[in-house]
């Protein structure tokens, strides 16, 4: 059980990970900038190899989708709340969707 526990918290620190690399892709503006691009290379490295790691204990079909679904939808707050990208009512309820996707997968038994 505990390493079940330990996948999943992995997997939380793997999310944040990405997020940052990719705040740090933006900042990057195309590679042009030299450390936001090492950064972002650096984080995207991190992210992936902890990633392997949660899929010694969590199912694939379940890590891959709260990987995917959380990353969206917190890069997505990370762009309108930091960035200041716009929001609108059809960009919330595509969140909606992604969120409800990972939630029923969860629910669905995949694990």
């Amino acid at each position: 059980m505990l390493g079940v526990f330990m996948g999943y918290l992995l997997l939380a620190v793997a999310i944040l990970v990405e997020i940052g690399a990719t705040s740090l892709l933006k900042l990057s503006e195309g590679f042009t900038r030299l450390w936001p691009s090492v950064g972002a290379v650096a984080g995207y490295l991190v992210a992936f190899a902890l990633l392997a790691q949660v899929m010694r204990t969590v199912p694939m079909s379940v890590a891959y989708a709260i990987w995917a679904g959380a990353g969206v939808a917190l890069v997505a707050a990370v762009g309108v709340l930091a960035l200041g990208e716009p929001v609108n009512p059809l960009k919330v309820g595509g969140l909606a969707l992604v969120i409800a996707g990972v939630v029923a997968l969860n629910l669905s038994g995949a694990h």
